[in-house]
């Protein structure tokens, strides 16, 4: 998880080096060999479902191909990732595998996920388990990210540090805050969003308001086109004092009647405590931040990242080191990469012919009936 110093003040960590290019392969490969541990020693078997925008699913199935004992259900909406993401998804061919491609977006695929989740008799019967970052495992494996930052940056514990999260289901970022309440001296959480701006406009606003699937934007950052976003609902229980009760009020019939909640004048006076602010960033502004990242320091980033430095440079504290968190390698989103610099990034060795291998998928309605009628058919009899 090296640093890689950029302007004065402004480094990025390096977070992007597993099997699928991405933040999420630290943490997931750790899961990946803990499940199969677990199982093994218990003798039980394990059906994974989950929902990815892009990076979560392909991070899941690299750590999870092969395992004994665990079986992937992966859901991803259709036609909405880039060419490189879908492609280090589809073309596993590991019997435990299986991804459903969603007519819908991203938050059709979550929904049914949680809709799944909350069907105790359909889970025990079917041994039911998540890998997104709703699994508390993994969100506290990615908590070292923000410890492996602060010890590189800093040279005593008196110092403090700020760290930018390009955020859309609020999991990284939700890892920051836990490392916060450690004790970890981190002076700001930045959340850096793209056009689908849900979070930022909580954190400048207070108020919480989701998008339906019309409103949901199809950005060159898809790993964060979410409007729903789920570990979001951990910070607000902690920002709320861990009051369960106002919780619930605002999640369960607040958001479910209105579609959004706002917090009272005191509950939003709190965000500052915890240290968050926000910032929001579109597509000529990854151009832009692109652009002028290759020319000034010869990095070339990824579109995600590219979000988190724009948003960064917006919160900087005098003498407090910002770090940018890495999302991915560029090769993941090629085509962008082409428009800002006129030229492909170059894949590693071993991907080079990715997009053209064999894929396998299933193409299915956003349907909660139809995943369940597909793993009753797929899954290892109970």
């Amino acid at each position: 998880m090296p640093l890689k110093a950029l302007e004065p003040g402004v480094q990025l960590q390096a977070l992007s080096n597993g099997p699928t290019l991405a933040f999420k392969d630290m943490a997931m490969q750790l899961l990946g060999n803990l499940f199969e541990y677990e199982l093994g020693r218990r003798g039980e078997t394990l059906n994974i479902l989950g929902a990815t925008s892009g990076d979560t699913g392909s991070a899941a199935e690299h750590a999870m191909r092969g395992k004994k004992g665990v079986s992937v259900f992966m859901l991803s909406p259709f036609g909405r990732m880039s060419p490189f993401q879908q492609a280090q998804m589809f073309s596993l061919q590991d019997a435990n595998i299986h991804n459903l491609s969603v007519e819908g977006v991203f938050d059709d695929c979550q929904d049914i996920v949680k809709a799944v989740s909350n069907d105790l008799a359909f889970k025990r019967k079917w041994r039911i388990g998540t890998v997104n970052s709703i699994n508390w495992a993994r969100l506290l494996a990615q908590v070292v990210y923000y410890f492996a930052g602060y010890f590189q940056a800093t040279s005593s514990n008196e110092q403090r540090v700020a760290f930018t999260v390009p955020s859309g289901n609020f999991g990284n970022v939700c890892a920051g805050h836990v490392a916060r309440m450690m004790g970890l001296p981190i002076a700001r959480l930045v959340v850096a969003t793209n056009e689908n701006d849900v979070l930022d406009e909580f954190f400048r606003t207070g108020t919480y308001r989701v998008r339906g699937s019309a409103e949901t934007h199809e950005t060159s950052s898809p790993s964060m086109d979410i409007s729903k976003a789920s570990n979001f609902e951990r910070f607000v229980f902690d920002l709320l004092g861990r009051d369960g009760a106002r919780t619930r009020e605002l999640f369960g019939a607040g958001l479910q009647r209105d579609g959004s909640f706002t917090l009272g004048d005191a509950e939003k006076a709190r965000i500052a405590g915890f240290g968050f602010v926000s910032g929001r960033s579109t597509h000529a502004d990854r151009l832009a931040t692109i652009r002028d990242t290759d020319a000034r320091f010869g990095v070339v980033i990824d579109t995600h990242t590219a979000d988190g430095l724009k948003v960064a440079r917006e919160h900087l504290l005098p003498g407090v080191p910002m770090i940018v968190l890495e999302t991915a390698l560029p090769i993941k989103f090629a085509e962008t990469i082409e428009e800002a610099l006129g030229r492909k990034p170059a894949p590693p060795p071993a991907l080079a012919d990715l997009e053209s291998r064999q894929r396998r998928f299933t193409k299915m309605p956003a349907d909660v009936a139809a995943v369940k009628a597909f793993i009753e058919q797929n899954a290892p009899a109970p």
